[in-house]
C-alpha cells in the first residue's frame, strides 16, 4: 500500500468516527431533553401552600342564603321596622318611598304567598334548580284574578359586604298592583285586639291559644266521635250476632284521629286568611301529624300482620318460624320510623346525609360489639327457615337429648329425659352435629333372635321361613325391606338377623308395632319346638388332690385329634 492509499484509508476511518459521535451526541441530547422535565420536578422547590381564601362576611340580616332573606323580611316587616325590611329590596328607592314599598310587599306575601318557606334553600350559593339563572331562586307564585305572579329573590355582589339575597326590581315593579287588587278580610278584624297585641315569644296570643286550646279540642272531639260511633257498631253487631259479649270494636284507632285532626288544621288554614308565617306554622304543623300518624299507622299493621301470618304458621305446623316474625316486625317497625323521621328532616330542609353516615359508623360499631349476639341469630334464622328442627321434635345435640320445647332467636331450649331444660346457642348449632329422630318416615325393625344350640337345621329352616312369612303379612312393615337371614354361629347360640322398616307416625306407635311383632315371634319359635339361647358360663371347681389329673384331661382335651368328647370327660371328672 502506497503512502497516499494509507493517508486516504486513515481520513476515511476518521470521517466514520465523526459520524459516529455525532449520532451518539445527538441520542445524548435527545435524551437530554426527555429527562429535563422530571430532572425539574425531582429538583422543583417545595411550595409554599396557597393560603386559605379569607370566608365571606356574614352579614348580620341573614341575606346571605335565601330563606334568612326571605324569613329576616318577613320578621322585620310584622314587628313594623319597614327602614330595615327595606334593606332586603334591590331598589333605587330611598326612605319614606323605600318603606312603603317594603310594607305592601309584606301585605301581600302574607296574605297570598303559599306556606313553602321550607323549600327555600338555606345554602349561599341557593338551590341551583335553574342552571339558566343560577343567582335566582322561586319564592312562590301569587294568583289574583286571572293572573299569576312569580315572586324571586336574586344574588347581588354588593361588594364588601359580599353576596347577599334580596328582592330583584322586576318582582318589586309588580307589588304596587297586586297590593290594590287585595281585599281579604283577615281573621285579625274578628279577634278582641288584646289577642292580637299582646305577643309572648314573638308571636301573638291568639296564635298561643290555638296552639295549646284549640289542637288538643279538636282531637278531644275526635275522641268523642270516635266512642260515640264505636258504641253503635257495637250495638248493631250485638243484636245482629245475638252476642251480649261481644266488645266494641275501634272503628277510628288514634293514628286515623291524628289523620283527621292534620286534615282539619290544613283546610282551616286553606279557608281562613292568616299571616304568612302562621299559616307556614299551621302547615308544617299538619305535615308533621301526618307524617307521625302514617308512621303510626304503618306500625299498626306490622303488628297485624304479625298476629295473622303467627296464626297461620301455627296453623301449618309452623312454629318455630313464629319466632322470627318477631325480629321481622321489629327491623320493618325500625325502617318506617327511620323512614318518618328522614322525611321530617328532608320536609324541613335539613340535609340527613351526615345523618346516614353516623348511623353507618355507629352499625358497624354495634356489629362489632354484638358478634356473637348476631351469630346466634342468625343461626337461628337460618334453622327456622331451613325448618331443621321444630318444637316437639327430639333430637340429639351434642351429649345432650331430648325434646325441643321453644326455638329463640338466640338459642334453643330442649327438655331432657330427665325433664330438666338445657338451653343450646344458635350459633353451636350450626357447627355441631345434629341428630332429629322425630324427622325420621320410617323406623328400624331390627331385632336378632339368639337360638339354642341343639336347634335342627330343619327346625331352623322352619323358624326363618315362619318369621318371613309373618313379616311379609303385616301391612304395618315396608315390603321391600323385609330381611330374615340365619346370621351366624354365635358363641353360645344361633344367630338370626330380622330386618324390616315399620311405616309408623311416630315413636310411640313404632313401639306399639314393634312389641305386637316381638310377641308373634316368640309364639312361632315355641310352637316349632326350639328354645331361645340364654348366655351361660361354665365355672370349673378344682381341688388341690386331683390338680394334676384335671391339668392332663385339660391337656388332652385340647389336642388336634382329640374328639369333642373329651370335654365331657373333662367335666365327669371335676
Amino acid at each position: 500500500m502506497n503512502p497516499r492509499e494509507s493517508v486516504l484509508l486513515c481520513v476515511s476511518l476518521l470521517q466514520k468516527r465523526v459520524a459516529c459521535l455525532r449520532i451518539g451526541a445527538s441520542l445524548l441530547f435527545f435524551g437530554f431533553l426527555l429527562c429535563l422535565p422530571t430532572w425539574a420536578q425531582l429538583h422543583k422547590p417545595v411550595s409554599e401552600p396557597v393560603p386559605a381564601q379569607p370566608e365571606a362576611p356574614k352579614d348580620p340580616l341573614g341575606r346571605t342564603t335565601p330563606r334568612g332573606a326571605v324569613l329576616g323580611f318577613l320578621t322585620s316587616a310584622r314587628d313594623g321596622q319597614d327602614e330595615l325590611a327595606a334593606q332586603y329590596l334591590n331598589t333605587g328607592l330611598r326612605g319614606n318611598a323605600a318603606a312603603v314599598l317594603a310594607h305592601q310587599l309584606f301585605i301581600v306575601l302574607d296574605r297570598r304567598l303559599p306556606a313553602r318557606l321550607n323549600q327555600l334553600s338555606n345554602e349561599p350559593e341557593g338551590s341551583l334548580s335553574d342552571p339558566l339563572n343560577p343567582n335566582q331562586q322561586l319564592v312562590g307564585s301569587i294568583s289574583i284574578e286571572n293572573h299569576t305572579v312569580n315572586i324571586f329573590v336574586e344574588r347581588f355582589d354588593r361588594g364588601k359586604a359580599g353576596y347577599l339575597w334580596l328582592f330583584p326590581s322586576k318582582t318589586l315593579d309588580s307589588i304596587p298592583d297586586l297590593y290594590d287588587e287585595i281585599n281579604v278580610v283577615s281573621v285579625d278584624q274578628f279577634l278582641p285586639q288584646f289577642l292580637i297585641t299582646t305577643r309572648l315569644g314573638s308571636i301573638a296570643l291568639f296564635e298561643w291559644l290555638a296552639v295549646l286550646v284549640g289542637m288538643p279540642l279538636l282531637y278531644f272531639l275526635t275522641v268523642l266521635l270516635s266512642r260515640l260511633f264505636n258504641r253503635l257498631i257495637g250495638l248493631l253487631r250485638r243484636r245482629l250476632y245475638r252476642k251480649p259479649h261481644l266488645p266494641n270494636p275501634e272503628l277510628v284507632p288514634r293514628p286515623v284521629r291524628l289523620l283527621l285532626l292534620a286534615f282539619v288544621i290544613q283546610w282551616a288554614n286553606s279557608k281562613v286568611s292568616l299571616p304568612l308565617l302562621a299559616r307556614q306554622f299551621w302547615s308544617s304543623t299538619s305535615t308533621v301529624l301526618t307524617i307521625a300518624a302514617s308512621v303510626w299507622l304503618l306500625i299498626l299493621f306490622t303488628s297485624w300482620g304479625e298476629e295473622y301470618a303467627r296464626r297461620l304458621l301455627r296453623n301449618r305446623n309452623l312454629t318455630g318460624a313464629t319466632s322470627t316474625l318477631h325480629l321481622m316486625r321489629w327491623v320493618v317497625d325500625l325502617l318506617i320510623i327511620f323512614a318518618g323521621v328522614f322525611v321530617t328532616l328532608h320536609y324541613f330542609g335539613v340535609n340527613p346525609t351526615a345523618a346516614l353516615a353516623g348511623l353507618g359508623v355507629g352499625g358497624l360499631a354495634v356489629a362489632f360489639a354484638a358478634q356473637k349476639t348476631l351469630e346466634n341469630v342468625i343461626g337461628g334464622v337460618s334453622l327456622i327457615f331451613d325448618q331443621a328442627v321444630r318444637v316437639g321434635d327430639f333430637l340429639k345435640v351434642g351429649e345432650t337429648s331430648g325434646t325441643v320445647k321453644d326455638i329463640g332467636l338466640r338459642s334453643i331450649r330442649i327438655r331432657t329425659l330427665d325433664r330438666t331444660v338445657v338451653s343450646v346457642p344458635n350459633g353451636q348449632i350450626a357447627n355441631m352435629t345434629l341428630e332429629n329422630f322425630s324427622s325420621r318416615d320410617k323406623f328400624w325393625f331390627h331385632p336378632v333372635v339368639a337360638l339354642r344350640y341343639g336347634t335342627t337345621s330343619q327346625q331352623m329352616s322352619a323358624v326363618l321361613e315362619g318369621i318371613r312369612s309373618l313379616l311379609e303379612e303385616s301391612r304395618q312393615l315396608e315390603p321391600a325391606s323385609i330381611r330374615v337371614r340365619f346370621l351366624r354361629l354365635g358363641p353360645t347360640s344361633l344367630d338370626v338377623e330380622i330386618f324390616a322398616y315399620v311405616l309408623a307416625a311416630d315413636w310411640n306407635q313404632f313401639l306399639k308395632i314393634q312389641e305386637s311383632m316381638l310377641l308373634r315371634i316368640m309364639d312361632l319359635i315355641e310352637s316349632s319346638g326350639v328354645q331361645l339361647a340364654i348366655p351361660s358360663q361354665s365355672l370349673l371347681v378344682i381341688s388341690p388332690a386331683s390338680h394334676g389329673d384335671v391339668d392332663q384331661a385339660l391337656f388332652n382335651a385340647n389336642k388336634p385329634d382329640e374328639k369333642p368328647a373329651g370335654r365331657a370327660a373333662i367335666a365327669k371328672s371335676a
